[in-house]
């Protein structure tokens, strides 16, 4: 049976690379760089990496810096104006997930116009985009290895998922130095969606012989290094393994998919502005409880690579003790649950019909090892507010 296959066509990998960013947009043959970025990549003077590297090499670049969190429809506005302004024939998405996603978006929607709503799943966005070269500086979305970008709906709150190889990037720089100056919280909710997207690319309906390799070895690099850079941030060794592991996750979830723990945590980020990362951690140990039956076997090959079960363990011990490892990261990395986050009971108990319903047309649901039914999400939902 033969995979359909999608990476970027050059990647750039390890400490320093970011110096290297104007000779991959040389290599693309691009001239007039635009960098998609966030307000405060560019106070904090982070993207001056970027832009030293693109102005060195003799670009007229440009930025865009008014990229939020969890981009919206109505955010894209003024980031194709700029695409306009600037004449820009290549995107740098530099940033966290949010960045790149915009980036994405914006060089789709600058080729192919519309509403934004119109390339969300199910539908698979091929055709033009501006070239899209992403920058990560968080250790977590893998976004710059995906072909997907996460886009909520500005009139109905929907969180949408878009994919396709429209919104591939071209290229990639990988640079753990820029991970350094993460804080702990953020390190740990990036963390927990780079292991997210690890184990539900090696558990889902989809996965194959090429994702299986990369999410395995992604697996094994955050069991081995998500507690210390949540412990000590200025770890080389560990944010470099943490850096390559979200791009390996990134890669495997890209060419296998998500599952249900993406599925439901993309209407927590809609109605209750919670960061994707800590969404995924609140829904992990309950979604992988609720799947493990489906596919006890792949649960326990990704406990044996997490190091959190034996290798002579057999599947029904080593899938047990994968529950408990993530029940216990959580308490080791203090993962809220939504009540002590802030939620409040009523508004959680009034979303939870309406985010069951968007969790399921989001279609990752579907590539679960169990697919669930709206109860049996709702149920989840009600499951983890408080516990």
């Amino acid at each position: 049976m033969a995979f359909h296959i999608a990476l970027p066509r050059l990647m750039k990998v390890g400490g320093g690379a970011i110096k290297e960013l104007g000779d991959v947009v040389a290599e693309l043959g691009a001239r007039r760089p635009l960098v998609v970025t966030d307000p405060f990549m560019q106070k904090s003077g982070t993207v001056d990496a970027a832009l030293d590297a693109l102005r060195a090499a003799g670009f007229d670049a440009a930025v865009f810096s008014e990229t939020v969190p969890d981009p919206t429809t109505d955010s894209l506005i003024a980031g194709l104006e700029a695409v306009r302004e600037h004449d820009a024939d290549v995107l740098i998405g530099f940033g966290g997930g949010s960045s790149i996603d915009t980036a994405k978006a914006l060089g789709l929607l600058s080729k192919q116009g519309g509403p934004m709503r119109q390339y969300k799943a199910p539908r698979r966005n091929t055709g033009p985009s501006l070239p899209v070269v992403a920058v990560p500086t968080t250790a977590g979305s893998g976004s710059e290895a995906t072909q997907f970008s996460i886009i909520s709906d500005s009139e109905t709150n929907e969180k949408m998922l878009c994919a396709g190889p429209a919104f591939l990037p071209v290229a990639a720089v990988v640079d753990y130095e820029l991970t350094l100056s993460m804080p702990a919280r953020l390190s740990a909710d990036t963390g927990v969606d780079a292991l997210t997207h690890a184990i539900e690319a090696y558990v889902s309906r989809k996965a194959n012989p090429f994702s299986d390799g990369f999410a395995l070895a992604a697996i094994t690099a955050i069991g081995q290094n998500l507690r210390e850079v949540y412990k000590d941030g200025a770890n080389r060794e560990a944010r470099e393994a943490m850096m390559l592991a979200a791009t390996q996750a990134g890669i495997a979830f890209s060419n296998s998919s998500v599952a249900l723990v993406h599925g439901m945590s993309r209407p927590l980020g809609a109605h209750f502005h919670i960061a994707h990362g800590l969404a995924n951690a609140m829904l992990f140990p309950a979604v992988t409880e609720f799947s493990v039956a489906g596919a006890e076997a792949r649960y326990a090959d990704c406990a044996r690579a997490l190091g959190a079960a034996r290798p002579d363990d057999d599947d029904g011990a080593a899938s047990r003790a994968l529950v408990a490892e993530l029940h216990a990261l959580n308490r080791d990395l203090n993962v809220p649950t939504p009540e002590s986050y802030g939620v409040s009971s009523d508004d959680w108990s009034r979303l939870i019909p309406l985010m069951a319903e968007q969790a399921l047309a989001s279609g990752s649901p579907a590539n679960n090892p169990i697919v669930p039914d709206a109860t049996e999400i709702a149920a989840i939902y009600t499951r983890i507010y408080s516990s």
